[in-house]
């Protein structure tokens, strides 16, 4: 099996979520928060490596409508970097409502709006990865 992870990018911060060796559970890892690409690139190629991963999701924000985005270009930009500065496959994945669906789950498990905005980030990658996994079976 092969081992992947998601990455849910944004401005400030980058969610990330891992598999297990088996490619069947999903982690959260800690979120990045974001300085500059090189750095960015750098440190996921650090997870990549460590985690043997085989394959990089990076969720795509779309509108409702299915038509790109400001967020959709930022995010299409910075998956060519990635791209370059891995050796393995990198996809892109519809990644609406995922936020959402992230922040309800986090309201369910009763977290103020504080802790939710801390989590938010790896909970989106989580279900991005879950998503996408589900698909493949």
């Amino acid at each position: 099996m092969m081992r992947r992870m998601a990455l849910d990018l944004g401005d400030r911060k980058i969610g990330i979520a891992i598999t297990d060796a088996l490619g069947v559970t999903v982690q959260g890892r800690p979120t990045l928060t974001r300085t500059n690409v090189d750095a960015d690139i750098e440190h996921i190629r650090h997870l990549v490596t460590e985690n043997e991963v085989s394959q990089v999701i990076v969720g795509y924000p779309l509108h409702m409508d299915g038509l790109s985005s400001p967020q959709s270009e930022k995010t299409k930009a910075f998956v060519e970097f990635l791209e370059k500065g891995l050796a393995i496959p990198v996809a892109l994945w519809d990644e609406r409502l995922t936020s959402f669906a992230a922040e309800q789950h986090l309201k369910e498990l009763g977290l103020g709006w504080r802790e939710r905005r801390k989590h938010i980030d790896e909970v989106s990658a989580i279900l991005i990865l879950e998503d996408y996994l589900g698909t493949q079976q």
